[in-house]
């Protein structure tokens, strides 16, 4: 068994991908973002504020780093000049106190049930055996006095064949009426992960 030394992942072009890492820029970052963005919906014909994609755009990078993924990925389509979704992915090694990372483990550590039992399967993707763990949890409210929000969610731990180690994507959303298509799009997603051992 090994650990993972690099892992990859394909993504469709509306899922920006956020700076992460602590060496990157990530006001200006957000700025030649935000204009790619504001430049593609008008493409589309819709008409975006710079101003509020670029504070948007800081906000869910801020948000992402604090959590210190391996990736993370905002859904920006045409039109919306707030994420949609967010979607990251890490990366899990085992250690003393968990020295081997089971599909039960994934499925027990991963899952709550905060709004009902979280829907649990297990998957064959391409580079192994994964959990999926869909489950929706009470998240703050946007501001003080709001009310809290319902954030949906879809996980998947992953064990790729011949490694110690666990990829974890989660996808993560607050917008109602978007469930099934996130779903389609995280499943799909899924199947693009790779890995270096």
């Amino acid at each position: 068994m090994s650990n993972i030394s690099a892992c990859g992942i394909v993504v469709p072009t509306d899922w920006v991908p956020l700076p992460v890492e602590p060496s990157d820029d990530v006001k200006g970052w957000a700025k030649s973002t935000a204009a790619e963005l504001r430049d593609r919906s008008a493409a589309a014909g819709y008409e975006l504020d710079k101003r509020t994609l670029r504070k948007e755009l800081l906000a869910r990078a801020e948000d992402s780093r604090s959590r210190e993924p391996f990736y993370a990925f905002a859904f920006f389509p045409d039109g919306f000049d707030s994420a949609l979704a967010i979607l990251e992915v890490d990366l899990l090694h085992p250690d003393e106190t968990v020295p081997t990372i089971t599909l039960d483990w994934l499925a027990e550590t991963f899952s709550a049930d905060d709004f009902g039992p979280p829907q649990i399967s297990r998957v064959d993707l391409p580079i192994g055996h994964a959990v999926r763990i869909r489950q929706d949890f009470a998240a703050g409210p946007a501001s003080r006095r709001g009310p809290g929000v319902l954030m949906e969610t879809l996980t998947y731990g992953i064990l790729p064949a011949g490694a110690e180690s666990a990829v974890m994507l989660l996808v993560s959303w607050t917008v109602p009426g978007i469930t099934q298509e996130l779903e389609e799009a995280a499943d799909s997603i899924a199947q693009t992960v790779t890995v270096d051992l």
